[in-house]
C-alpha cells in the first residue's frame, strides 16, 4: 500500500523540475496524477513517463495565470479520477537578467513575474479550494515557496516578493479552512542545480561557487531533494501539519 493510494493530486508546472519530480514520487506512491503547466510537450512528456511506468496520469496545458485553463485543469481531474484530494500549486518563473533591483524594475517584468508566482497560485488555490469544499472530504495543499521569502537576500526583487507573498497565502488557507478539513503547508526550497528560467542566470559559474561555499551541505540541490518534502506534506502522515513553513535548502539559511 503506498501513502498516497486512492488520492489524486493536481501538480502545476509539473513538466519539469520540482514539479515532475514531485509527480513522480506521488505516483510512485500510489496517487493518479495531474501534470499541468506549459510547455505543452514537457507536461505531455512527464505524463506519457508515468503512464508507461505503469501509474495512472493524464496531462492539461495550462498557463496558470489564465482563470479559465486553471478551472478547466480541475475539471480534468475529476472528470478523469473522479475527485481533487491534493494540490501542489508550483508552477513559477524567475526572470533572473531582467529582475535585477527595484528602482530600475520595469513594469512588464513584475506584472510577468507576479502573473504566474503570485496570480497562478491564487488561482489553483482557489478553484481547487471550491472543488475539495464541494467534495466535503477535506485535502491537502503544499505551495511551493522559495528561502528567498525568509532570507531576503536576491538580485531579483519581483520574484523575491511574490514568493514572500505565498507564505501569508498559504497561512490564511491554512487557518480558514482548517475547519474544513483542509490542510495547507509552503516548502521553501533552498538554491538548486537548476531554476526556473536558469539559462537567464547573468552569472551562473559565480552562482555555482557561492553555493558551494555558503551552503553547509557543499552543494545545490535537487528537485528529487524537494520532491519528498512535499509528498510528506500532502500525505497523512502529516495530519497534523499545517500553516507550516518548512525549508529544504542544505543549511543556508542558518548561516
Amino acid at each position: 500500500m503506498g501513502k498516497l493510494d486512492g488520492k489524486v493530486a493536481l501538480i502545476t508546472g509539473g513538466g519539469g523540475g520540482i514539479g515532475s519530480a514531485t509527480a513522480r514520487l506521488m505516483a510512485e506512491a500510489g496517487a493518479r496524477i495531474v501534470v499541468s503547466g506549459v510547455p505543452g510537450d514537457q507536461v505531455a512528456a512527464t505524463a506519457a513517463g508515468l503512464v508507461a511506468d505503469g501509474h495512472e496520469a493524464i496531462a492539461t496545458v495550462t498557463d496558470v495565470s489564465k482563470a479559465d485553463q486553471v478551472e478547466a485543469a480541475v475539471a480534468a481531474a475529476v472528470s478523469e479520477f473522479g475527485s481533487l484530494d491534493i494540490l501542489v500549486p508550483n508552477a513559477g518563473i524567475q526572470m533572473h537578467d531582467r529582475d535585477i533591483g527595484l528602482h530600475d524594475l520595469p513594469e512588464e517584468v513584475w506584472d510577468a513575474t507576479m502573473n504566474v508566482n503570485l496570480r497562478g497560485i491564487y488561482l489553483a488555490c482557489r478553484f481547487g479550494l471550491k472543488q475539495m469544499l464541494k467534495q466535503g472530504t477535506g485535502g491537502a495543499i503544499v505551495i511551493v515557496s522559495s528561502i528567498t521569502a525568509i532570507s531576503g537576500p536576491s538580485e531579483n526583487f519581483a520574484y523575491l516578493t511574490s514568493k514572500g507573498a505565498l507564505l501569508a497565502m498559504s497561512r490564511n488557507i491554512a487557518l480558514t479552512y482548517a475547519k474544513d478539513g483542509i490542510r495547507c503547508n509552503a516548502v521553501c526550497p533552498g538554491a538548486l542545480e537548476r531554476t526556473p528560467n536558469h539559462d537567464a542566470h547573468l552569472r551562473p559559474e559565480a552562482r555555482a561557487a557561492m553555493i558551494k561555499e555558503t551552503v553547509p551541505l557543499g552543494r545545490a540541490g535537487t528537485p528529487e531533494d524537494i520532491a519528498p518534502m512535499i509528498t510528506f506534506l500532502a500525505s497523512e502522515d502529516a495530519s497534523y501539519a499545517t500553516a507550516g513553513t518548512f525549508v529544504v535548502d542544505g543549511g543556508r539559511t542558518q548561516i
